[in-house]
């Protein structure tokens, strides 16, 4: 069998559906060095900064390494702005997206927030709220995100800086993303880890 026989997903029969499920599998095992690629499409998206998104992303996680953090937190910050390529306006869910089945809650929800959070350094010059964040005051990540664009997003934006490059990153991604998916063991909704040791 080369495809599947329907045409309307409601023809499909058991034959067919395993073979997708094969597939499918198959498939999800390319996710990181799928993501490894989209992270080199940012060298070529928004200009205007000192550095590339490219740059930013690996600067982010760059220091994320260097203050101790663990692999989920260094990859977030990795991947925090892949969505920039195809989201612009809601980069942060989309990244927060992918890294849902893979990373704790904790870190998922830094980075589907950190879009509201980094408001503080620029929204006054740009006619938003700089003070979005405080819609989430009292949240158990609150200062978990206030740490993440503090320490490693809103800083990294440095060609002077001493930025490991994305080879560095590769196997991490790839041993975050053939992790089971939504395996409790991993999500721990509640939990936290410290962002610097």
């Amino acid at each position: 069998m080369d495809q599947v026989k329907f045409t309307a997903m409601k023809d499909g029969d058991k034959e067919d559906y395993d073979f997708l499920t094969k597939h499918e599998v198959a498939h999800t095992k390319g996710t990181a060095d799928r993501l490894l690629t989209a992270l080199v499409d940012l060298d070529e998206g928004l200009s205007g900064y000192q550095i590339t998104r490219l740059g930013h992303s690996l600067q982010s996680a760059t220091r994320a390494e260097r203050d101790g953090a663990d692999i989920d937190w260094i990859v977030a910050a990795l991947l925090h702005d892949i969505g920039d390529i195809y989201a612009p306006y809601n980069h942060d869910e989309y990244a927060a997206s992918i890294l849902r089945p893979f990373v704790r809650e904790q870190v998922t929800w830094v980075v589907e927030k950190h879009g509201d959070f980094q408001l503080l350094y620029f929204g006054e010059h740009v006619g938003a709220d700089p003070e979005k964040r405080q819609a989430y005051a009292g949240h158990v990540y609150f200062d978990d995100c206030a740490t993440f664009c503090e320490r490693w997003d809103q800083s990294s934006f440095d060609p002077g800086y001493d930025t490991l490059p994305l080879s560095h990153f590769a196997d991490r991604v790839r041993e975050v993303f053939a992790r089971a998916p939504y395996d409790p063991e991993v999500i721990r909704p509640g939990a936290r880890e410290a962002l610097v040791a």
